[in-house]
């Protein structure tokens, strides 16, 4: 597809003639110009606001009665507009987390994998957003800007897959969004999900501690096309990067032994 027929499939006018789940999401920003638009979505993609509602009251049923959760930084949420959370993702219950805890409703962007049996229309009814990660996922873009133009909250892990603090292989699609629509990316850190030594598998062992850290917003700045793009990425990753440093800092728990020795 041409640079200009995805921009158009992505601002909402047609081309002429025609990932609370732990699961991995992330999407490649789309080429062509990043502009910022509002009301360019069709409200048939704009997920309601009450699936996160749902999510968040489902999730602290479950999760409490499992693992000591303690949250930082909360006050550097914005209470209200449009907002991305860009979060590492080291264990499966990481969105979950972010999903329950976060002081506002997250729609979370999930790899279409997991919406398959009785999970698809349980994450639907959440409002998540599922993204084919094998390409620019036209109705995942649609409707993640459509959640941030009604001025909602959109969850993304950066690397679209499982990471440890050196975000080296982050996608450009939060730039892009953030580009797009003038959100502010706030960082968020998900301590202590990784246990490959728990007895419950991937998950962290009974009444452990997790610790999810905000970080303060970022402004990514204004730009179009993909140099401003992927600088903002570029921005962006040492944000990351930092907040994850600080925040291990903060919660005394040691850097990730699997970072790479050049990740800095």
């Amino acid at each position: 597809m041409s640079a200009r027929r995805q921009e158009a499939a992505v601002s909402g006018a047609a081309p002429s003639g025609g990932e609370a789940s732990g699961g991995e999401s992330g999407i490649a920003a789309p080429e062509g110009p990043a502009r910022r638009r509002s009301g360019a979505t069709s409200p048939n993609l704009i997920p309601p606001i009450k699936g996160p509602l749902r999510a968040r009251r489902t999730g602290q049923v479950v999760l409490r009665p499992w693992w000591k959760v303690v949250t930082h930084g909360t006050e550097n949420v914005p209470k209200t507009g449009p907002l991305i959370m860009a979060g590492n993702h080291a264990g499966f219950i990481d969105g979950p987390l972010i999903v329950t805890y976060s002081p506002r409703p997250v729609h979370f962007m999930i790899k279409k994998e997991m919406f398959h049996g009785p999970l698809d229309p349980l994450l639907t009814w959440f409002g998540h957003i599922a993204v084919d990660r094998s390409g620019t996922d036209r109705t995942a873009v649609l409707a993640a800007l459509g959640a941030l133009n009604q001025g909602g909250v959109l969850g993304v892990f950066p690397e679209g897959t499982r990471s440890t603090d050196n975000f080296a292989t982050m996608n450009n699609g939060v730039a892009y969004f953030a580009l797009r629509t003038g959100a502010p990316v706030v960082p968020v850190a998900c301590l202590g999900t990784a246990n490959p030594q728990s007895r419950l598998g991937d998950l962290p062992g009974f009444r452990a501690r997790l610790d999810l850290v905000y970080g303060k917003p970022v402004e990514l700045g204004q730009g179009t096309g993909r140099r401003a793009v992927a600088a903002a990425s570029d921005q962006l990753r040492e944000v990351l990067r930092d907040h994850m440093a600080h925040a291990r800092e903060l919660t005394g728990r040691a850097p990730a032994v699997d970072q790479p020795a050049d990740a800095r």
